[in-house]
Formats: C-alpha cells, sequence, structure tokens
C-alpha cells in the first residue's frame, strides 16, 4: 500500500458528537421551517432522519449526511412555508450558528498536533458549508493544522462524488492513493472509493454502525482515537 500522507477527516459524526451538536440545531431549524407549527416541524424532522422524540438521526438520511441544499429541498416538498432561496439563507446561518457550540468527540487540537507532527496534511470534508466547518475549526483551536477545508458550496461538488478529495489531492501535490478519508457515514466512504483514496476508514461516533460501514471501509474504528494506532500497525506492516 502506498504510505499515507493526508487525512481527510468528516465532520459531523467523525470530529464532533452527532446528536450533542446537531439534535438542538435541527430541532430549531425544523421549527424555523415550520413557520412555528411543531406538528410540521416534527413532520419534517422525520422527512429529514430525525426522530423528534428520542432526537436520533439515522444513519445516511438527510439530516446525516445531505448538503443544506438537499435538506432544504426536502423540507419545502414537506411543507415548509418558504421559497428554497430564502430557506437556504436561513437554514445555512442557523448551522453556522450551531458550530460555534459543537461538541467535540476528543481533544481534537491534542489529536491534530499530533498528527501534524507525523508530517501529515489534514483537511476537513463535510457536507455543510465552508463557513461552518471554518467557524468549528476556530472555535476547537484546530486551523493552524489544517491545510484544506470543502464544503458543499467550495465548489469541489458534494458527496458521494469524488470532487473533494480531488481537490485536497490537486492543492497539495497528493497522490490519491496517499489519502486517507475517516467519516461516519457511507457517502464517505463512497466518496472514497470514488476518487481511490488510499484507505477508506469508518468510525462509530456518528449515525452509523458497524454493519453499515463495514462493508464500504478498510476499517472502522470506535473513534478517531484509534486512528494514529492504526497508522502506526499500517506502517510496520
Amino acid at each position: 500500500m502506498t504510505k499515507i500522507a493526508a487525512i481527510l477527516f468528516d465532520k459531523d459524526g467523525t470530529l464532533l458528537d452527532f446528536d450533542r451538536t446537531w439534535e438542538p440545531v435541527n430541532r430549531r431549524a425544523s421549527l424555523f421551517a415550520a413557520g412555528g407549527d411543531p406538528a410540521l416541524a416534527d413532520h419534517i424532522m422525520r422527512t429529514c432522519g430525525m426522530d423528534p422524540e428520542t432526537g436520533k438521526t439515522e444513519g445516511g438520511s438527510l439530516f446525516a449526511a445531505a448538503a443544506p441544499s438537499e435538506i432544504v429541498a426536502a423540507m419545502v416538498e414537506a411543507g415548509a412555508p418558504f421559497s428554497i432561496e430564502e430557506l437556504t439563507v436561513a437554514i445555512n446561518r442557523m448551522f453556522v450558528e450551531g458550530a460555534a457550540h459543537a461538541v467535540a468527540v476528543t481533544d481534537l487540537e491534542a489529536l491534530f498536533a499530533r498528527l501534524k507532527g507525523r508530517g501529515l496534511r489534514l483537511g476537513i470534508a463535510s457536507s455543510d458549508n465552508e463557513a461552518s466547518i471554518r467557524r468549528m475549526a476556530e472555535n476547537m483551536g484546530i486551523m493552524p493544522y489544517i491545510d484544506y477545508i470543502a464544503g458543499y458550496d467550495s465548489g469541489h461538488g458534494v458527496k458521494p462524488e469524488p470532487g473533494m478529495i480531488d481537490g485536497f489531492a490537486a492543492g497539495h501535490g497528493l497522490d490519491h492513493a496517499e489519502i486517507a478519508m475517516v467519516g461516519d457515514n457511507t457517502h464517505d466512504l463512497h466518496m472514497a472509493r470514488n476518487a481511490r483514496a488510499g484507505l477508506a476508514v469508518g468510525v462509530l461516533t456518528g449515525t452509523s454502525d458497524r454493519a453499515m460501514l463495514s462493508p464500504h471501509a478498510d476499517h472502522v474504528l470506535a473513534s478517531i482515537d484509534d486512528l494514529e494506532g492504526l497508522l502506526d500497525r499500517l506502517s510496520a506492516s
């Protein structure tokens, strides 16, 4: 296997605790999209893959995996009394605001510093908007370690298309086989395969379980805390 020289992380469910970060944001977004109607808000939440009773989000659902543009289109189709254009502006704003209150799955600053110390290039590729990714990275103290950021609106396309990985490779002189993609959803792993990345790594801190990820991943880890151990094993093999 080609030596891994770069790691591209998904954001939500990979770097961030999905439910603790996004349940309150998605509730607010759904109620706003419903024009304040609680029954319609519950319907919108279910449409987007979140159980309004438990707050749990289904793996592979719109809230778990889709770009805001796709989420907004589904909300409008479900009955939100807004145009797609005006609701997109509002939802993107809420997602950026939500990033300010994100809950990390581990000490991201310490982890990113150690990974950077290994000489790795690091990036984040998310279905969220780029402004939200940047705000999260700044708040978590990891921006100095990040070489590349791609959101759904950054011009590289959306997951599971290969464009976000293509952009990372092209912008930093990397071979696709030198990039490890780490994510909590199958669309992250499919993006890795579509781009012919060197590694597709699933993590269990998001909305997908091992049975969902294993058929599409080279490795499935409990969390990104296990990533350094995986890199050590791979380099020793």
